[in-house]
């Protein structure tokens, strides 16, 4: 098992471990819109995934079947996620399906990208983007999985 694994494992961990204890056992008294928008907001950031593709950010090497990927699978997430919060905010129509878009493309990406990097050994190349899947992509996968739960069983009716 490589670092990059043991580090990605650990702070999804850490991340549940904090969900379990913030954030699951208020779901039921929380709005959709208060839990929703904060982790819209922190995925809005996912435009930084194209470090990947930034010298410097990386090392020279890093495998482009992992790479592009990778940065453009984040930054569609971002898009998406940036659409849906003045939609969610608004209590739009179509807020509910821009939010399930957004995460399904978000956690096809993610799960992708581990894949990827794994198959291709982008670890050994990450240089100073290695903080986006030691410790930004757990994050990412914990609120995804509790966006999953909000839209599955508490987000009845409008937000």
């Amino acid at each position: 098992m490589n670092i990059l694994t043991v580090n990605l494992l650990f702070s999804t961990v850490v991340f549940w471990v904090a969900a379990r204890i913030y954030v699951l056992p208020k779901l039921a008294i929380l709005r959709p819109q208060a839990v929703l928008l904060p982790i819209l907001l922190l995925h809005s950031f996912r435009h930084l995934g194209l470090m990947f593709l930034a010298p410097g950010a990386t090392y020279t090497g890093i495998p482009s079947q992992f790479a592009y990927p990778a940065a453009f699978g984040d930054l569609l997430a971002a898009l998406l996620a940036i659409a849906a919060i003045p939609a969610l905010v608004s209590n739009a129509r179509g807020s509910r399906l821009l939010v399930w878009v957004f995460n399904v493309e978000g956690t096809v990406d993610l799960i992708a990208a581990i894949v990827l990097a794994t198959i291709y050994s982008a670890s050994a190349s990450m240089g100073p983007a290695y903080w986006i899947p030691a410790f930004w992509v757990p994050a990412l996968l914990v609120t995804h999985y509790v966006t999953f739960i909000v839209l599955r069983k508490h987000w009845t009716g409008s937000a």
